[in-house]
């Protein structure tokens, strides 16, 4: 699922998009920039194939499905073709219904609480840097409950093993 939400840093206004797997609830890309563009708005879904797939071609994440709601961001044609060229079938939310992205949603609660509601940042660079911190502290330490209270990063492991035992 991909989202963004917006912050204030000492430089004015800072869009925050993030882009997390449903199934381990981990934060697979983050990024933040001044403006809120759909060029914007790839590149945590370009990050997380990057990091989980090995690379960045044509038809790379072949399988996976991308839940987004129906901004104007992700509904335009430059977004959608993205998606398409890496393989990721659109998967748009009902309109009026958060829920229906609501591994991204809690994410951005998580994210909030823990970092632009408690923080001053003076540039939107030093806003970047505590996101990337912040993905990795909930990467490999936060606890998810429905996963048994292991971190995203401990579930993932454990899904890998089964097929890496199997090769």
């Amino acid at each position: 699922g991909t989202d963004l939400t917006t912050t204030w840093t000492g430089e004015g206004p800072a869009a925050v998009f993030i882009a997390v797997g449903h199934c381990s609830a981990g934060c697979v890309g983050i990024h933040t920039a001044a403006r809120a563009t759909r060029f914007e708005a790839l590149e945590p879904i370009r990050q997380g194939v990057r990091r989980h797939r090995g690379g960045f071609a044509e038809g790379i994440a072949r399988g996976l499905a991308m839940r987004h709601d129906h901004g104007s961001r992700y509904m335009s044609d430059h977004f959608q073709k993205e998606l398409v060229f890496l393989g990721i079938e659109s998967s748009p939310a009902f309109v009026r219904a958060p829920e229906g992205n609501g591994c991204a949603e809690r994410f951005i609660r998580t994210l909030k609480e823990n970092l632009p509601w408690v923080r001053h940042f003076d540039t939107v660079e030093e806003l970047r840097q505590a996101l990337i911190e912040f993905r990795e502290l909930y990467n490999t330490s936060w606890l998810i409950e429905r996963h048994g209270f292991i971190s995203p990063a401990d579930f993932r492991s454990k899904q890998l093993q089964p097929a890496a035992m199997a090769a």
